[in-house]
């Protein structure tokens, strides 16, 4: 993500070629906006808000468009006043209020699927942050909300929308339970997203965050306090290799000759 400073607004992006473009990023001044990320690594820069001016927001989003106008530009973090000059600067761009994202530009189509699952209703800002990146960064994705361990029931209700998935993100706050219970129902790939949402005790997140490394059920990983655009990052990558057909494997649907030619045209 892009550091910050300030910046005039209505900057139009530079030429190729100039303040570094040439060499995989273009020099903002306040930022060097990094535009060759998608070819290095098959996802484009995205722009963390905070601490950021709207100005910048809109300055940065416009310069990743025009470096990659056909794969959505994501900004994260933002507050109603840059969402505001966000949606002013593009009419077009996809808002999520609740998550404070903005995405500009054509999202990948999606590959493989992703379950996002919020202990509570309380979580729903970094859930939702998780849902904006996973489809920004292309896999399909389900959300299930306010199944925390205080009502288990809720969630072995939803067991089979979940069981399918390619991978999951699961969100709580509190004790962060709610992730040792989901990887003990299921072998599907897990990240568990700790969130502040609690009182005293939690400190902030903490307790969650520490329980969840702690989980005893085998195969938790776990993010940042709050993070659920990186929870997203991972589990869209999980999932969309996992979609992914490897060289020489058919699916249902294919014969081994399908196959070869399907991976030599993704080759070529």
């Amino acid at each position: 993500m892009t550091s910050s400073d300030n910046t005039p607004s209505g900057r139009q992006p530079e030429p190729a070629g100039q303040n570094g473009a040439g060499q995989g990023y273009v020099d903002l001044g306040y930022a060097r906006l990094d535009t060759d990320r998608l070819s290095r690594t098959g996802d484009p820069e995205v722009v963390y808000g905070a601490g950021k001016t709207p100005d910048q927001v809109v300055d940065l989003l416009r310069h990743l468009h025009t470096a990659h106008p056909d794969r959505a530009a994501l900004a994260t973090r933002l507050d109603s006043t840059a969402l505001a000059m966000v949606r002013e600067a593009f009419p077009q761009a996809r808002i999520d209020e609740v998550a404070g994202a903005a995405t500009l530009g054509p999202l990948p189509e999606p590959a493989g699927l992703v379950c996002v699952l919020a202990a509570g209703t309380s979580d729903a800002r970094v859930a939702r942050e998780a849902v904006c990146t996973v489809e920004a960064f292309g896999a399909g994705v389900r959300t299930i909300t306010d199944v925390g361990v205080a009502g288990v029931h809720r969630l072995l209700a939803a067991k089979e929308e979940f069981d399918d998935a390619d991978c999951l993100i699961v969100v709580a706050g509190m004790e962060g339970a709610l992730p040792s219970v989901v990887g003990g129902l299921t072998g599907v790939p897990l990240v568990a997203v700790p969130t502040s949402v609690g009182y005293g005790a939690s400190f902030g997140g903490l307790a969650a965050l520490l329980g969840m490394l702690n989980s005893c059920a085998p195969g938790v990983v776990v993010s940042n306090i709050d993070n659920g655009f990186g929870a997203g990052v991972f589990a869209a990558r999980v999932a969309r290799r996992a979609a992914r057909p490897r060289v020489g494997q058919t699916t249902p649907d294919q014969t081994p000759d399908q196959t070869r030619d399907s991976a030599n045209g993704a080759a070529r």
